[in-house]
């Protein structure tokens, strides 16, 4: 004879108490009880202890596939935000086979003969045609470029208009004109002509001569670099929709960092440890106590950074930087990367301390600009979701 239960009551075994459903969910009693609370779970008293409660099973299984399958995608988005997968789709730059490309066109190649303007435009997607520019007031005062860059960047951005809705004629004219500003700012200059005769002008360099070429080819090696940490803070302002300035500000700020642009400064510290107690001892200090080696290697390039060949070619490194470099190879076999490059390209031309982050400035700016339009264009705001693990929400 079949054992029929009343309409509307489960088996016993479709629910659970309360310690198998917290440990099938890997989660404490507040947990538990707020998952009640909110409906996600139901409940019912035990009918062999009305003072106990028992669980769903269903309800329960659901839920712990659910916080399985966010498991794995959280892990999946944690990974690419440290040097991962690729996160977004952009048609600017590429690293690919050890070389970097700007839509498609070698980088190295382009630095042979291009200036920062003409790589700017290829960048944001413009045909090559030069653009009018339009007027600019003086640049702010200040003690140093770095922080006439910020005031220069933060005027326009207090008063410049969103760039969502703009016509794309409007935004690369004021494109460009960003640019100007930004090299006004680092001159303490309007001037006008290529950026690259104007930087070298304004630190002692004969326009035209072999020091300005060093300076356009450093421009154009570092305009951009893929989906890097300061673009893809420029996105981000980008994608709500703020100006174009807003989002260079943006990138520069991220860009100050001392793991960013700011880690020119961190291999000159390297260079000094050198001179002061030998490179040999130098480097095996810093290897002893588990330091990085700023200035050699790079994650996007282990068989060596192009645009540093590209760029230590052209010149001689001063004698105390060649010796630091041969006896990292020596000692690591790491190459030097683009840090190394600039920081040496600057001390042969005898440049002001500050002149490779403002290199790395007004070069990457170009490459902000063209990401915040691109990301313009998508119309999506960029807005991921933060894995809480703070304290369980209190109950109401």
């Amino acid at each position: 004879m079949i054992n029929m239960k009343p309409p509307g009551e489960m088996p016993q075994t479709d629910w659970i108490a309360a310690e198998e459903a917290r440990d099938r969910l890997g989660v404490r009693p507040q947990t538990l009880y707020a998952y009640v609370s909110r409906g996600r779970v139901s409940v019912r008293p035990d009918p062999g202890d009305p003072r106990r409660s028992l669980y769903r099973a269903a309800d329960i299984a659901a839920l712990a596939e659910r916080k399985s399958r966010s498991r794995k995608i959280s892990e999946v988005a944690a990974g690419a935000i440290n040097w991962g997968e690729p996160v977004l789709s952009s048609e600017i730059t590429t690293v690919q086979g050890g070389r970097l490309y700007y839509r498609g066109r070698d980088a190295i190649r382009l630095a042979g003969t291009e200036t920062l303007e003409a790589v700017a435009r290829l960048l944001r997607g413009g045909h090559g045609a030069a653009l009018k520019r339009t007027d600019r007031p003086k640049p702010p005062q200040a003690a140093d470029m770095r922080a006439r860059a910020y005031l220069a960047l933060a005027t326009r951005a207090a008063a410049d208009p969103p760039a969502r809705g703009r016509a794309p004629l409007a935004l690369a004219v004021e494109a460009a004109t960003l640019l100007d500003v930004l090299t006004d700012a680092v001159t303490a200059d309007v001037g006008s002509g290529p950026i690259h005769n104007r930087l070298a002008l304004a630190w002692g360099q004969g326009p035209g001569g072999p020091g300005a070429d060093l300076i356009r080819r450093m421009l154009v090696l570092v305009a951009d670099h893929e989906l890097n940490a300061s673009a893809f803070a420029a996105r981000v302002a980008a994608s709500t929709g703020a100006s174009l300035a807003a989002a260079a500000l943006a990138g520069l700020a991220t860009l100050s960092g001392p793991r960013h642009g700011g880690a020119t400064a961190a291999v000159r510290r390297f260079a000094a440890e050198a001179v002061e107690l030998g490179p040999r001892e130098a480097i095996q200090a810093r290897l002893t106590d588990d330091r990085a080696l700023p200035g050699f290697g790079h994650n996007l390039y282990p068989d060596g950074d192009p645009r540093a060949a590209a760029l230590l070619e052209r010149f001689t490194p001063p004698q105390e930087l060649a010796r630091l470099e041969a006896m990292v190879a020596a000692i690591t076999g790491h190459p030097p990367n683009v840090d190394f490059a600039l920081m040496a390209a600057c001390e042969a031309l005898r440049l002001p301390e500050d002149a490779p982050f403002a290199l790395f400035s007004v070069a990457r700016c170009a490459g902000w600009i063209a990401h915040a339009i691109e990301q313009g264009q998508q119309d999506r705001l960029i807005r991921p979701r933060a894995r809480y693990v703070g304290p369980d929400p209190e109950l109401i």
